[in-house]
């Protein structure tokens, strides 16, 4: 799954790292993007690539509301090329949504062993080990508004399996492309089947993940400092220092 993210460099600034056209502004410095959110996106179409802006939660077509979108933030890619919203949008509406990292909360342990749901849970946040950009592989769609015929254009994001290291968090995790991934991606001429074979997990050696401020999980904050380590937020006295240091990564 993923429900959260930080996006923080600019349309402008991507365009630059994709060699696309920018199509839309949008700003950077957004380290809480949430469901419905704007989000800058990556596609390419008739061969050029393009930084556009898209509302975070694909609506197809036969959606009846925009509020069907939240339920439809993430595709899984097991399903994504058969399901009746998303299979549409393998095939013509790809695109890359850019972020630095990506947060999952981990529900707390319970008495067997598992994982509890009472109790608060901790958000993580999951990032490229060398600080490098994320490219998370997308789908983007055109709805209309019934009433005004608003053209309403939305996104999601796929979803694989967890690597090692988001195992102890989630049973889910964003697809990440690699630049050769990506461009494959992207390119309206890439065969299904070569489509479906880039939907796997990253490879966990090149991923962390560690925990950060409970202030994440309120979708009005923002801010550089959510990134943080959980550890530049205790006092030492608040019992989470105790666990501020822990990072999850991939066991040797």
């Amino acid at each position: 799954m993923c429900g959260r993210f930080a996006q923080p460099r600019s349309s402008e600034e991507l365009a630059r790292i994709f060699g696309a056209r920018q199509s839309a502004e949008l700003a950077g410095q957004r380290f809480n993007v949430a469901p419905t959110d704007e989000v800058a996106a990556v596609i390419e179409h008739h061969g050029e690539r393009q930084v556009d802006v898209f509302r975070w939660g694909l609506l197809p077509f036969w959606a009846k509301t925009r509020r069907d979108g939240a339920r439809m933030i993430n595709a899984r890619a097991e399903t994504v090329a058969s399901s009746p919203a998303f299979r549409t949008a393998l095939l013509r509406r790809r695109c890359v949504i850019p972020a630095d990292a990506f947060y999952e909360w981990r529900r707390p342990a319970g008495d067997d062993g598992g994982r509890s749901r009472r109790g608060r849970s901790e958000p993580f946040a999951i990032r490229r080990r060398s600080g490098g950009l994320l490219a998370m592989a997308g789908l983007w769609a055109v709805w209309h508004e019934p009433l005004t015929a608003e053209r309403v254009y939305t996104c999601t994001i796929v979803t694989t399996v967890a690597n090692g290291v988001m195992a102890g968090l989630h049973d889910r995790m964003p697809v990440i492309l690699d630049g050769q991934g990506w461009p494959g991606w992207l390119d309206e001429r890439t065969p299904a089947d070569d489509l479906l074979s880039l939907l796997v997990p990253a490879p966990a050696e090149e991923f962390e993940a560690y925990a950060v401020s409970p202030a994440v999980s309120n979708v009005r904050s923002e801010g550089p400092g959510l990134l943080d380590p959980l550890s530049r937020w205790a006092d030492g006295s608040s019992g989470d220092a105790a666990h501020a240091e822990t990072i999850w990564t991939e066991p040797e």
